[in-house]
């Protein structure tokens, strides 16, 4: 029992002598960076509302801000630990070593961070536009620096990963996707006229495709039943195939209305007598 009456007694002496020597310095050490974090937050306020006015991307804002603040944090979090007396310098080279094995370790986890701190800076798209990369399309919804989110018309969100962005061709159609369609019409029928058709029922749709990009309606080419009659016309991507499902039904209606024949494949069969 004396033993560890003892024992706390030298613990004790030791906290009360700790406080004695360092408490200024770590009641000082703690003002810094409750300090810092104020600062790191007023200053990344008024950095985020100066860059709201002047419509910067929202996207390279974040980033701009969160640098900002990382940054002040930073700064005060040293000043701190020098505060303690604490020499930095054997800590920065740990700290150097360690980055060295944990970025041959994470090399697929650092081109993505590198490739999104690229696609924030040079900006080939910003949230809102319609892209199509890897096979995949979507409405950017958000950019991160490990991966882009998009969003499709059917509510799902598809994750890439930046490195996938980078170095690929990226298809940037903004707020709109071209639709591509083609329908056959007859031989004896007038094309002039089912073209003209197709383009009034085109110019029923104006609230939902693009009115700044015509449509354009022409003859793809002649099959051996039928004249390929192609039709583009820009679409919101967010109701990109309930549009084309729209328009492809109200152009049958309309040229079977006007008596426009959709012929069937036709072939003749000739049987030789032996």
């Amino acid at each position: 029992m004396q033993e560890e009456l003892e024992s706390i007694q030298k613990v004790y002496n030791v906290l009360i002598e700790f406080f004695m020597n360092y408490s200024f310095q770590l009641l000082g050490a703690i003002i810094i960076l409750i300090l810092g974090f104020f600062v790191a937050k007023k200053i990344s306020q008024a950095v985020e509302k100066l860059c709201l006015k002047n419509n910067l991307d929202i996207t390279l804002t974040k980033f701009i801000v969160n640098v900002v603040r990382f940054t002040i944090i930073i700064g005060a979090a040293i000043i701190a630990i020098g505060k303690l007396g604490i020499t930095l310098t054997p800590f920065i080279a740990g700290i150097g070593a360690a980055s060295l094995g944990a970025g041959l370790a994470l090399q697929g986890t650092l081109s993505n961070y590198g490739a999104g701190l690229s696609i924030i800076i040079t900006r080939p798209f910003i949230v809102g536009n319609t892209i199509s990369v890897k096979d995949v399309y979507g409405i950017v919804e958000e950019i991160k620096l490990a991966h882009t989110i998009l969003l499709t018309e059917d509510g799902e969100k598809i994750t890439v990963p930046n490195k996938y962005i980078i170095g690929e061709v990226i298809v940037n159609s903004f707020d709109y996707r071209i639709v591509e369609s083609t329908i056959g019409i007859a031989y004896n029928s007038d094309v002039e006229s089912a073209i003209t058709l197709i383009l009034e029922e085109l110019e029923n749709y104006k609230d939902l495709i693009s009115t700044e990009a015509k449509p354009q309606v022409g003859i793809k080419n002649f099959g051996d039943s039928s004249i390929n009659i192609e039709y583009r016309y820009w679409a919101k991507t967010d109701s990109y195939f309930e549009i084309q499902y729209k328009i492809n039904l109200a152009i049958f209606n309309t040229l079977k209305k006007n008596s426009i024949e959709i012929p069937f494949p036709i072939r003749d069969v000739f049987i030789h007598n032996t």
